[in-house]
């Protein structure tokens, strides 16, 4: 099959590139949101109709989990306080626009991390890192983790037990403030239920834990 010019059609690469720019444009919205730092009712309503009409094709599982928090906040008809403040933080996560001090205050309640937290063992498991450390640097970060007897690798795959995000988003993830790993883990988590997808708090207590 070919296009208009007679060259091939890549479906893979095509739905990619649409799932990246309507993301892209999602980002663009959230931020037009909450830029008065105030989310309406209207506001949330306009934002479940644009992904509605955008991003139904969609394969990020994480706009798919926004898009599933957002419907069950409009059941009721109301934004109450608590949804209102929970959809401020998940927005302002999605565009990378949360501060430190928040990221450290909520980081349990971030899309993707698995709640309640998993234990965390070291011996023998492997560990895949993403993101910037508050602890220091990522070569640091990997070698906490090999004292302890764990292994880490530079990508996610289906042999990957834990990947750790860290407080600070990186300029490298494609959609600030998550990424391509995170992407990939959470995908996994559903299909196979084995990764586990921790903050870097929760890495943290239980590596030092143990001295």
């Amino acid at each position: 099959m070919t296009d208009g010019h007679g060259q091939p059609l890549n479906r893979m690469y095509n739905r990619k590139r649409l799932n990246d720019r309507a993301i892209d444009e999602l980002i663009g919205l959230s931020r037009g949101i909450i830029a008065d730092k105030i989310i309406n009712y209207d506001e949330v309503k306009f934002l479940r109709s644009w992904m509605e009409a955008n991003v139904s094709y969609c394969e990020d599982p994480l706009v798919n989990q926004l898009y599933c928090r957002v419907q069950e906040m409009l059941i009721d008809r109301k934004i109450d306080e608590e949804e209102h403040d929970e959809l401020m933080f998940m927005l302002k996560m999605f565009t990378g626009e949360c501060s430190p001090v928040e990221i450290a205050t909520n980081m349990t309640s971030t899309l993707p991390l698995d709640n309640p937290p998993p234990r965390i063992e070291f011996p023998t498991m492997w560990f895949c890192l993403t993101g910037k450390f508050a602890y220091g640097p990522r070569r640091e970060c990997v070698e906490v983790i090999k004292e302890r007897g764990g292994n880490v690798v530079d990508r996610v795959h289906e042999d990957v037990d834990y990947l750790v995000i860290g407080y600070f988003g990186s300029s490298d993830w494609i959609h600030t403030p998550y990424g391509r790993k995170i992407e990939r883990a959470v995908e996994l988590r559903e299909k196979h239920g084995k990764i586990a997808i921790i903050s870097e708090d929760s890495w943290s207590k239980t590596a030092f834990s143990m001295y």
